[in-house]
């Protein structure tokens, strides 16, 4: 239960309004529980000699108005705390997304997407539950216990005690209960995160499921999955089918000895009938809010357990934070240079980078080539700071790179990832993304189209740029979502450019007609480029050829070509797979 402590910050912004909706609370409980002592009065006064119509109808109209006022404050209740109690959902969610979006890549390396829904979505309608309807439930209980307790001892104290008595096992059947309700609750959210997480990716990979004709086989799976999902949740019914019965039996037994003790009573005369009858009644009343404490505890309990999930991601802490010290770069030059930087990933054994140092120029074209596994793609996640080196440096304009704001850092940097992704936008949208609002937004969308080769395509949608994609882009070819992402980004306008592996899906043609676009756009940026076609990085400044993670080899095509070694290896490799002539190729390359 102290979990839900944690949820007071996004409570406190609301409190006058939760305090106008606890008034209201109270005030529908006083209304309805006036009505059994005027009953009772009622009754009396109907069996004294000299009654008379209007009396009786005096009382029924007072029973009338409690139950008016009553009702009246009871809807302004709902209304008022359950509306309260979803914009505190709704807040808990926009921090629980913010906070995600500020974790690093290993997080999400370790982490299902589909439990992150889970918790996004189920669990912040748990905790919603706990602040609005529990805590409602919570002090109707105790207004409606101590007002109904009130009047039975006013009636006769006797009674209220020998009545009470099978309440004192109370606490003890609360406390055993609301452990197991806590315990089942939270496997059953961790089980609905397997869920979501197996159905959302047979959803984004359903043309794989499909070309692997795996349709039945993943049917199978979710349906094993749906029924331990049941049998958890057919658990937790059976645990609230029993404690809710358990409540009602010692309500009812205090019930039977009020009939037995205050009947003898009323007969010997100590108890006048309408005292009877209306402390049966809030003792009756007494019976629903004892109920609804089990329901009370039940969502509490799921509130905590709830809670307890969304703590554990909100106080993980991203590995990539900004340095104390960080300052914005007047102006970000596009010298790069990495000394003597080692890495391995978290959780594994193999360093991937080892002892890696180079100096990449500002305003020039660098190559990353090397063999499957060498370190490519995990040197351009420390440069974007997707993770941090566990040893060395990488320098940005002469500076360490932890003291450059990460959000400057990333706003001076296009980078085209490896896997082509987009959004369920339109075209346009897409390439805009990070954008900054700028007059010419739409023709630096159409420029940086034309570099990526994408506007003939695009022409031919029937919306043109307007085109809304489906999800991940499935309208789309790998090769068009690849350019899409260059196009995005492209039209940045970034200092330093990233490509890693980015025309891997178009065509020769095509890479042709980039690369020439290419060539003028990154004139005066700094571009960082790797691939395994030499047509990419043949013209580049420098290459720069990575052997299991250390640099074993650096200079222009013609150089690496003359002096051999890895490059001319990988070379050849490729002009042969292509059928090309690669020892002709190759001393051309040497002469010029």
């Amino acid at each position: 239960m102290n979990e839900l402590r944690t949820v007071l910050p996004y409570v406190r912004p609301y409190r006058r309004g939760i305090a106008a909706g606890l008034a209201l609370v109270a005030a529908s409980n006083i209304g309805v529980l006036l009505s059994p002592a005027l009953l009772g009065l009622a009754i009396d006064a109907m069996r004294r000699p000299g009654a008379t119509l209007g009396a009786i109808a005096s009382y029924a109209g007072l029973i009338v108005l409690a139950t008016v006022v009553g009702g009246a404050a009871r809807y302004g209740m709902r209304q008022l705390l359950n509306a309260i109690s979803r914009r505190v959902e709704t807040d808990l969610r926009d921090a629980f997304f913010a906070h995600l979006m500020r974790l690093d890549a290993g997080f999400y390396g370790r982490t299902r997407t589909g439990d992150l829904m889970s918790r996004a979505t189920n669990d912040t309608q748990a905790v919603r539950m706990a602040i609005g309807p529990g805590i409602m439930y919570l002090v109707n209980t105790i207004v409606s216990t101590v007002f109904s307790l009130l009047w039975m001892l006013r009636y006769s104290v006797p009674l209220t005690l020998l009545a009470l008595i099978p309440m004192v096992l109370l606490p003890v059947v609360m406390r055993y209960f609301g452990t197991l309700i806590h315990q089942r609750f939270s496997q059953i959210q961790d089980h609905f995160g397997v869920i979501t997480t197996m159905v959302q990716e047979n959803l984004s990979g359903v043309r794989i499921v499909r070309a692997y004709v795996q349709e039945e086989a993943q049917e199978r799976e979710l349906d094993l999955l749906n029924r331990e999902y049941v049998a958890r949740n057919m658990a937790l019914a059976r645990l609230s089918a029993v404690f809710n019965p358990l409540l009602s039996i010692l309500t009812g037994t205090g019930l039977l000895i009020t009939l037995w003790y205050g009947g003898r009573q009323t007969m010997t005369g100590a108890l006048t009938v309408g005292d009877f009858v209306g402390f049966s009644m809030y003792l009756g009343m007494l019976t629903w809010p004892l109920i609804a404490l089990g329901r009370v505890v039940n969502l509490f309990q799921r509130g905590a357990a709830s809670m307890a999930r969304i703590n554990r991601i909100m106080e993980t802490e991203s590995r990539v934070v900004d340095a104390p010290q960080a300052t914005p770069l007047p102006t970000v030059r596009g010298e790069i240079e990495f000394r003597d930087v080692a890495f391995r990933y978290p959780g594994t054994e193999r360093d991937v980078l080892r002892d890696l140092s180079f100096r990449i120029p500002a305003g020039s074209t660098s190559a990353l080539v090397g063999r499957t596994g060498s370190g490519k793609s995990t040197l351009l996640a420390l440069l974007t700071r997707r993770f941090d080196p566990d040893s060395g440096q990488i320098l940005l304009a002469g500076g360490p790179l932890p003291l450059v704001p990460l959000a400057q850092l990333r706003q001076v940097m296009g980078v085209v990832p490896q896997e082509a992704f987009v959004f369920s936008e339109s075209i346009a949208a897409n390439i805009a993304f990070g954008m900054e609002q700028h007059e010419d937004g739409a023709h630096r969308v159409r420029r940086a189209a034309d570099v990526a080769q994408l506007t003939d395509t695009v022409s031919a949608f029937p919306d043109g740029f307007d085109t809304r994609l489906g999800e991940r882009g499935v309208n789309l070819s790998g090769g068009q979502r690849q350019r899409a992402t260059l196009a995005r980004a492209l039209a940045r306008d970034p200092r330093i450019v990233v490509l890693d592996d980015a025309l891997s899906a178009v065509d020769t043609h095509t890479e042709k007609e980039i690369l020439r676009g290419l060539h003028q756009e990154l004139e005066g940026r700094t571009a960082i480029v790797v691939s395994h076609r030499v047509s990419a990085v043949m013209n580049a400044d420098q290459i720069l050829v990575l052997e299991d993670g250390r640099l074993v080899a650096q200079g222009t095509h013609a150089e690496l070509v003359t002096a051999g070694g890895l490059y001319a290896t990988l070379l050849r490799r490729q002009l042969l797979e292509e059928g090309l002539d690669g020892d002709a190729l190759v001393a051309d390359a040497a002469e010029s």
